[in-house]
């Protein structure tokens, strides 16, 4: 397992390392900004209302996107983001304080607007330069640089905090992982393979040259996970710190050792999928991860007594590898189901689909949080969608491997 993953090439990890950075300030700014927010005199409602701007930026600039670089080299949309994210995130961390909204507002929108070049255009990168046979490993190890931020950042905020917590406030530890946001800038400028698209992919662009119904089939379920996710998982901060009085600094613990699980979770995903097959790597990973997050989520019911505290820890660390798992193997799953001339598109509407569901989610939860919906009731919500998408992966599995078997047919 471990002699694929030395095989892939320097520039695949260049890209990698890019993306790891800019996710260094993701995950970091999803741990504690929120709670810093609360700290700052931000209500609930208000946090989520201005944090929603980010992926309003993404679902505004992902499809567009995503038909630029259809007949582009990448390389371009990787330089980009490594120099406007971090600034873009210094600025918000100057707005939260100064309390001058237009500024973060605009500072918000820019950072989903930029970190949607990363996003959309990590995996054609890998579709279109790392050799087939080992593209698992490299959908693999890109999907976790998500895991493997958090795990720095979540340990960088406890471990300087413990250090001198007047020195190193929530403010001063993500700007200075904003700062260190820069050597996404460093990578994405030493790539130097960046092949072209395919010769078969035509110059122009018509809404008829893709199969829409394949698309629709293969984003519904992406959909529904996705709104979900936002629901609950973009928020989950403050369930810890308003139901279980979990601080910024023990959270961003907590979180980097899931992250932990996270990782070596999806490291080791390319051998599941190949020894179990998609139907049990996805639907039952994802549907262990509902029941873990139904413990979750039933904790506010007795968040008083001593235990509610373990038990929400223990759920959250066994939801988060086993749903994050699933992700590399759902998009393969999607990217093959709809075919090679459909996959720019489908990585475009991708990120379009968990940002603007992210986006709406987020809305969602700034009015259920302004009416005192409490946080369990969300977090079931959560799960109910997570339900419904998994039965439709079900589906499209189903679908999958029967298109696979008639091409087999067709070609013996």
């Amino acid at each position: 397992m471990i002699n694929n993953y030395l095989q892939l090439d320097r520039n695949t990890l260049r890209v990698i390392a890019a993306q790891f950075f800019l996710q260094l300030i993701n995950v970091s700014f999803l741990a504690v900004l929120l709670i810093y927010m609360t700290k700052e005199g931000y209500a609930d409602h208000e946090s989520a209302g201005y944090y929603s701007y980010r992926y309003l930026g993404v679902l505004l600039f992902a499809l567009p996107v995503g038909i630029l670089i259809r007949n582009t080299r990448l390389k371009p949309f990787l330089v980009a983001p490594g120099i406007m994210v971090p600034t873009c995130s210094l600025v918000m961390l100057y707005a939260i304080h100064a309390h001058i909204s237009w500024l973060l507002y605009i500072g918000t929108f820019c950072w989903g607007m930029f970190f949607t070049f990363v996003q959309v255009t990590a995996l054609p990168y890998i579709l279109r330069n790392t050799h087939p046979s080992y593209r698992s490993e490299a959908f693999a190890l890109s999907y976790s640089t998500w895991s493997l931020s958090g795990i720095l950042g979540g340990s960088l905020i406890a471990s300087l905090h413990a250090i001198n917590p007047d020195m190193f406030t929530e403010r001063s530890i993500l700007t200075l992982l904003s700062c260190l946001g820069f050597l996404s800038l460093y990578f994405a400028l030493r790539v130097t393979k960046d092949n072209g698209p395919e010769a078969d992919v035509p110059k122009t662009f018509h809404w008829k040259q893709y199969d829409w119904h394949l698309i629709g089939r293969g984003m519904l379920p992406t959909l529904l996970i996705a709104t979900g996710a936002g629901l609950t998982m973009q928020f989950i901060s403050l369930f810890f710190y308003n139901v279980h009085q979990v601080d910024s600094y023990p959270f961003a613990t907590l979180q980097a050792v899931a992250l932990i699980l996270v990782f070596i979770s999806i490291i080791i995903v390319p051998s599941i999928k190949r020894n179990l097959g998609y139907r049990t790597a996805i639907t039952t990973t994802q549907s262990l991860a509902v029941g873990a997050l139904v413990v979750l989520a039933t904790t506010e019911y007795y968040a008083g007594t001593s235990i509610a505290l373990y038990i929400a820890f223990g759920a959250y660390l066994i939801r988060q590898p086993l749903m994050n798992m699933s992700n590399p193997m759902a998009s393969e799953l999607v990217m093959n189901y709809v075919g090679k001339k459909n996959q720019e598109i489908i990585s475009a509407l991708t990120s379009a689909t968990w940002n603007g569901s992210w986006y709406i989610s987020a809305i969602l939860f700034k009015f259920m949080r302004m009416h005192g919906v409490p946080y369990v009731h969300i977090l079931l919500t959560t799960a109910g969608l997570y339900l419904i998408g998994i039965f439709l992966y079900h589906k499209l599995i189903n679908a999958y491997e029967a298109s696979e078997q008639t091409r087999l047919s067709n070609t013996l």
